[in-house]
């Protein structure tokens, strides 16, 4: 869908841009070894989009070079070249290329290369980034909700119960920082989140219930692992969420008119 400027792409383009303050201090910190991580990311993702752009004769999408750089930030970083593709080909085939590309995807194709990579290969040690990678989470998010290509309902949301979690003293400080990329790169996917008004609160608020519950109850998970994990789960209740929220308009509807 066309509207003026605002093609799939053009999304796409701005989401790419509100992300670099995460993806520039991903790089700073992680020095060389992030550099080639992404290189890698990005010409695997690179590889499938091109064999399927010839397949269809459809121009390439911008879209997979969002997904390599969150495969790139997140996934566990002692996995093998052979674990690396045959994770990222996992996920970005299975979950949106052969759904017609992005926009057409039911999940994220990152969160399922993640999850993919994660429980398949457990014994590699998930992502540790840096503070400073998490602070850099708040301008990005700012930038995307302002350009309005992430709901600001499910980011607000989210961190309206993560709040409140802390505030009453629960011990959810240490999966903040992890949550909160996540929030950013993953749950707030304009495509694979919920896309009505209420379904978008929900969407937030079960993805901090998640994580808050996570927090508390998953003993021994990194909290990497706890935010792909709430990540997954939230992306496969979105069309229930989107589902209560219409059945509530429609019995708002009926009360009013009858």
């Amino acid at each position: 869908m066309t509207r003026g400027l605002w093609d799939r792409e053009m999304v796409a383009l701005v989401l790419l841009a509100a992300v670099m303050p995460m993806a520039l201090a991903w790089l700073w910190y992680g020095g060389n070894a992030a550099w080639v991580r992404l290189v890698l990311t990005l010409l695997l993702s690179g590889f499938w989009h091109l064999v399927f752009m010839l397949a269809r004769a459809q121009p390439p999408s911008f879209a997979g070079a969002l997904t390599a750089l969150a495969v790139a930030l997140l996934a566990p970083p002692d996995l093998s070249l052979f674990q690396m593709v045959l994770g990222i080909t996992f996920g970005s085939v299975m979950a949106e290329l052969v759904m017609g590309g992005w926009g057409r995807n039911v999940l994220n194709p990152a969160t399922v290369t993640l999850a993919f990579l994660g429980f398949g290969f457990p014994a590699a040690p998930w992502a540790d980034l840096p503070l400073p990678v998490a602070w850099a989470a708040i301008p990005a998010a700012l930038i995307a909700m302002v350009a309005g290509v992430i709901p600001a309902r499910t980011v607000l949301a989210a961190m309206l119960v993560g709040g409140l979690a802390h505030w009453a003293g629960w011990p959810v400080g240490p999966v903040l920082p992890a949550a909160g990329i996540v929030l950013v790169l993953l749950v707030a996917d304009p495509v694979a989140s919920a896309s009505t008004r209420l379904g978008g609160w929900l969407n937030g608020v079960l993805y901090g219930a998640l994580m808050v519950l996570f927090a508390l109850r998953w003993d021994l998970a990194a909290p990497m692992q706890m935010a792909v994990s709430a990540a997954l789960l939230v992306s496969l209740a979105a069309p229930l969420l989107d589902e209560i929220a219409i059945a509530a308009w429609l019995v708002r509807r009926k009360h009013r008119h009858g």
